[in-house]
């Protein structure tokens, strides 16, 4: 089924509020949370999906399927289609709590996106074409989400910064946020990549100091 999707009517901290508000229990499963961001479209839900990723907020087992989210969507955008969703992914649950007030302190910060993010460069999402590289985009930035780094500061935040400018960038048409999100990308890419050199570094100093 082939699908436009929808630019958000509300605004992108107005949207976290009601999520935020909506929630009860101690436990929320994934379709709930969906459920909950209704007619927005997937594109912000994925942007709800990263909040607890830009704080100090422990929710565990929250990269693996977020990052599915993103992924499936990804292929969503590129195909222009409804995502599919696992049922293993949609059942899973989450504590309510630590996903409340995350949403509540993104919310404050995505009142000042709000006030700067509105359509511009248009050219950037003009074709089929482009929004097609901006979904393989969205794709790469959600297997960079999904690397088992969580403890290493930065490692969830960047990709997630990465996911958020671009969703941001497609439901406004704002190309400026979707540079962004390209940008974010390739400081992903280098952050991890300097972790790689750093672990093989180490590793090669501790072999060299247990040969000798």
């Amino acid at each position: 089924m082939s699908v436009e999707f929808q630019d958000a009517q509300t605004t992108f901290s107005q949207s976290l509020d009601q999520v935020a508000n909506s929630l009860t229990g101690e436990k929320v499963t994934l379709s709930e949370l969906l459920g909950y961001i209704g007619e927005q479209g997937m594109l912000l839900a994925c942007m709800l999906l990263m909040v607890p990723f830009l704080f100090p907020v422990s929710i565990p087992g929250v990269s693996t399927v977020f990052s599915v989210v993103v992924i499936f969507t990804g292929f969503g955008v590129t195909l222009n289609r409804i995502p599919w969703l696992p049922s293993f992914v949609l059942k899973r649950e989450f504590a309510t709590e630590g996903l409340v007030n995350a949403l509540k302190r993104g919310s404050k910060m995505m009142g000042r996106i709000d006030r700067i993010i509105h359509p511009r460069w248009k050219f950037i999402t003009a074709s089929p074409f482009i929004n097609r590289v901006h979904g393989l985009a969205f794709i790469f930035a959600g297997v960079l989400l999904i690397a088992p780094l969580g403890l290493v500061p930065f490692s969830n935040t960047l990709p997630a910064l990465a996911v958020l400018f671009l969703a941001a960038g497609l439901i406004q048409r704002d190309g400026l946020f979707l540079i962004l999100g390209y940008v974010m990308i390739i400081i992903s890419v280098i952050y991890f990549g300097a972790l790689v050199i750093g672990v093989l570094a180490a590793g090669d100093s501790l072999s060299k100091l247990l040969g000798s």
